[in-house]
């Protein structure tokens, strides 16, 4: 899909790919883009910056999703791009708090369905659209650290999965981010994570390569390449896989 003329709307866009994303589809000749963040202020800015409008929303709330989606399709028009990418990192293993559990699943995997529910009917009835929807490695491979993180990052590419697969033939169309380490709020303080083993990317690079991913329709978005690699090794021997994330699971536990 080409960006040009196109209403984009971008979840998290008050920093980090956010924010790349948002600067990106401007650049591409975006009608619009609406900058949507938790964080009204950092919104605003970027909206600011890429001559967008900008939207404070909790997409932990569906009633807000479905809002903002109403909101945008009624005052500026039809929504052709939406960016699920709002997320946040809980870590810890099974004894994470139940409220931590919820809070990164509402935000990391149900936004997603809940921009789903409220947009994919209203793109199938006029013809088609497209979703980006941000996960990351960990939701390919696993996050070291940070069981709630890696849950429900498997869950958001399970989900995009199944939108490409399901209403590919209504013309919508997906791709899913999947990253390693990002110089975002996220990462700030934790730079020398497990994550960041194969390099910490700034933003715009990885926005670059989600415009270029929408533009040629492909569903999975690695802008660390070694992911693909990973992966593969992954699926062709999982026992050796999950010996070679012992290892790093006992480099983590030893930084600690």
């Amino acid at each position: 899909m080409e960006i040009s003329g196109k209403i984009a709307v971008v979840t998290g866009a008050a920093s980090g790919i956010g924010r790349a994303l948002a600067l990106r589809f401007a650049a591409e000749g975006a009608k619009c883009v609406v900058c949507v963040d938790l964080n009204a202020e950092g919104a605003a800015d970027t909206a600011a910056a890429c001559g967008g409008v900008s939207y404070q929303v909790n997409v932990g709330i569906e009633a807000e999703i479905a809002q903002l989606i109403a909101d945008v399709e009624t005052n500026i028009g039809p929504i052709d791009l939406f960016c699920s990418n709002a997320g946040i990192m809980v870590k810890g293993g099974a004894e994470a708090a139940n409220e931590d559990w919820q809070r990164i699943w509402d935000i990391n995997v149900m936004a997603h369905v809940w921009a789903a529910r409220h947009l994919v009917p209203l793109m199938i009835a006029r013809g088609g659209g497209y979703l980006l929807n941000t996960a990351s490695a960990a939701g390919l491979l696993s996050q070291v650290g940070a069981a709630p993180y890696s849950v429900s990052k498997h869950a958001a590419v399970g989900l995009a999965e199944w939108l490409a697969l399901t209403h590919g033939d209504d013309g919508i169309g997906v791709s899913v981010l999947c990253p390693q380490a990002v110089r975002s709020e996220m990462t700030r303080g934790n730079e020398q994570s497990v994550a960041s083993l194969d390099g910490l990317l700034e933003p715009e690079p990885v926005a670059e390569a989600c415009v270029q991913a929408i533009k040629e329709e492909t569903f999975l978005v690695l802008p660390h390449p070694e992911v693909l690699g990973y992966f593969r090794n992954k699926s062709e021997n999982y026992d050796r896989w999950i010996g070679g994330m012992r290892k790093l699971n006992r480099i983590f536990r030893k930084s600690k």
